[in-house]
């Protein structure tokens, strides 16, 4: 056993999930039936365990697990007493930071200074929701017939939530916090690469007082496992993370059985830099918006815009701190840049770059990278228009395309001209044209003088090929509860009149 498996076990033994990775189901950790799927540490790209896919018959069994549970948890426990569990959660996660940290570097390739920082907002987003769990209710509304009409706001039941292999327990937290404090239950797909701390978290949570079988957690594939759990009946809604591509073939598969979904997908972010913007603060801003994260973040400043009077300055600039970024080791708490997550998600990214190339740009980069692992170096490819294929498809990796514009017309234009429509910023000291720039730019979110900034509280969510609904705010509690109108008749003898019945 490599250095590496040994201490993916040691984690898993910490993390109190057994020997090999199994869904949990009903409360219980289950081996699934199917195909053999292998975790790979990108760093070493070595083995470090091989588990079953789940397949069709344990996603059945999640989703009437989660449809029992439900009925407790929406009629039995009470909104406070459910916010009082959700801060129990908080508090028990807040005890294992470091376990899961580890392991969400170890699994996905992600330096352990960022996965604590992401575990700390798992916490963040428990704590959030809980706080909402007993204040989320309808309105009396003065309708013009005499009754007495009120709302309600009312759970869904059962939720599927579909997440990415880029953030595991980042988006595990993002997707079951709002949906359990609405007193739904869960049944939720990690991406197959990227499992565990999922499962972590749920065993957690139940061993902090949630419900068994309100959260279930599937390990397996998309097409076996995941089809079966958007198709199941209990199942009211489809949340999916992830890429455009997949969340298309997601919201086909939902819509045919008359099931609506969130899509959270993929972005073509622009950051705008003007030449009044303060060049220092904007070149350290762009280095975070792309090659943080190794750039495998949907909102990435995918697409530099920069104004042609400091354009060559600009660039010079980010080139020079890019030299200095330490790439290497996820588990070393100096590293701040690690390996892209997986082998086909390298391949993509390292053949966009060759692509540039032979589309004309000059790729600016460096050439020292560690000895191992799926490393793309930070690297700005310059010398291409907005309408290449490296400024139109969402490469997911470290690499910006740095384009030239004019002016404020010219910026917007080129921003706009794409098919996604989540993210976006502006470096500016002219206050007038930042607040100009964040209504003209289709965005969900946008920055000024700063980038990458979410927090739980604001909802966040794009449109076109980014997608569609929120999944964070209180936005979020819509998402995940539906309107009820009820009408009560003031008069002794009901009678039916023209335009309502009373």
């Amino acid at each position: 056993m490599s250095e590496r498996a040994t201490l993916f076990q040691t984690l898993m033994t910490d993390l109190n999930l057994g020997k090999t990775v199994q869904s949990i189901i009903g409360g219980v950790l289950c081996d699934g039936t199917g195909d053999p799927i292998t975790l790979e540490d990108p760093y070493t790209q070595t083995t470090l365990a091989v588990y079953p896919d789940c397949g069709a018959d344990l996603a059945a069994q999640a989703c009437e697990a989660a449809a029992l549970a439900q009925v407790g948890w929406a009629k039995g426990t009470s909104a406070a007493r459910r916010g009082e569990i959700m801060q129990d959660i908080a508090t028990a996660v807040k005890a294992h930071v470091e376990p899961l940290a580890k392991m969400e570097a170890l699994i996905a390739g992600k330096p352990i200074r960022d996965c604590r920082v992401e575990v700390a907002k798992v916490i963040e987003m428990f704590r959030y929701y809980a706080g909402w769990a007993d204040k989320l209710h309808g309105e009396v509304i003065p309708v013009p017939s005499g009754h007495l009409n009120y709302t309600l706001r009312e759970p869904l039941g059962v939720v599927f939530q579909i997440t990415p292999w880029n953030a595991p327990i980042f988006t595990a937290g993002w997707q079951i916090a709002p949906a359990i404090a609405t007193g739904n239950g869960v049944v939720i797909k990690p991406s197959e690469l990227t499992p565990v701390t999922t499962v972590a978290l749920v065993k957690i949570a139940e061993d902090a007082g949630l419900p068994k079988g309100l959260v279930n957690v599937l390990c397996g594939f998309g097409p076996t496992t995941g089809q079966a759990a958007t198709q199941h009946k209990a199942v009211r809604k489809v949340i999916f993370v992830g890429s455009p591509e997949t969340g298309r073939r997601v919201a086909v598969a939902a819509a045919q059985a008359l099931k609506p979904t969130v899509l959270e997908l993929g972005g073509k972010s622009a950051n705008i830099v003007f030449g009044d913007a303060n060049l220092k603060h904007a070149a350290l801003g762009a280095q975070a918006a792309i090659f943080s994260g190794a750039g495998q973040s949907c909102v990435a400043g995918s697409r530099l815009l920069v104004h042609k009077s400091v354009h060559a300055e600009l660039l010079d600039m980010i080139a020079t701190g890019m030299n200095s970024i330490k790439l290497g080791d996820p588990m070393d708490d100096t590293t701040e840049i690690g390996p892209i997550s997986n082998a086909r998600q390298f391949a993509h990214v390292t053949g966009m770059i060759k692509g540039a190339q032979g589309e004309g740009a000059n790729v600016r980069t460096r050439s020292e990278l560690p000895n191992t692992g799926f490393f793309v170096p930070p690297t700005i490819l310059a010398g291409l228009n907005n309408a290449s294929t490296a400024a139109q498809t969402e490469i997911f990796g470290p690499v910006a395309t740095a384009i030239p514009f004019e002016d404020e017309e010219e910026a917007i234009a080129i921003a706009n001209d794409t098919n996604f429509g989540l993210a976006g910023a502006v470096w500016t000291a002219d206050l007038g044209r930042a607040h100009r720039m964040s209504s003209a730019v289709r965005a969900g979110t946008f920055w000024i003088n700063s980038y990458k900034a979410i927090h739980v509280s604001s909802p966040f969510g794009g449109s076109l090929n980014s997608g569609f609904g929120r999944s964070s705010g209180t936005d979020a509690l819509m998402e995940y509860t539906s309107p009820k109108s009820v009408w009560l008749d003031s008069g002794v003898t009901p009678k039916i009149a023209f335009g309502y019945v009373s």
